[in-house]
């Protein structure tokens, strides 16, 4: 099994950003984890971040032409604005789960929307870090 992890704006800087809302671990430390839990399913992963919308659409598009079989998306702060996004998961044939490190609905307001649930699998949010392996054994755990 092959699964894309995708992460967008903003992701870099986990760490150093709000940590008192995103916790201390860096994006290198998360893609640890999931590498490591990948290697215990015996599966492959393709850990990937950007700050930019087109280069994570052409990502989702990808997934599907590569044998991905499901994608693991942090989309940052595109959750609450990008119909293009939206879009780009609708036009494939690759599972998505949508993932939050914090709970977007227990934020600012304009965070609770996601333009983007509706054509997920499904969304985990407000569990750290850990909602990335969450994901990812969901879609391991059934392949």
């Amino acid at each position: 099994m092959k699964l894309f992890i995708l992460n967008g704006p903003n992701l870099n800087r986990l760490g150093k950003r709000e940590p008192e809302i995103y916790g201390s671990e860096t994006l290198d430390d998360v893609k640890e984890r999931c590498r490591l839990l990948a290697e215990e399913y015996g599966a492959a992963i393709d850990f990937r971040q950007s700050n930019h919308e087109g280069i994570l659409i052409d990502w989702i598009h990808e997934a599907e032409d590569s044998g991905v079989e499901g994608i693991v998306f942090n989309p940052g702060a595109y959750t609450h604005t990008s119909i293009a996004l939206r879009d780009a998961i609708a036009s494939v044939n690759v599972p998505v789960i949508e993932v939050h490190i914090s709970n977007i609905h227990k934020r600012e307001t304009f965070r609770h929307e996601s333009k983007l649930a509706a054509e997920c699998i499904g969304q985990i949010c407000g569990l750290g870090t850990a909602g990335y392996e969450l994901a990812m054994r969901k879609f391991l755990q059934r392949g």
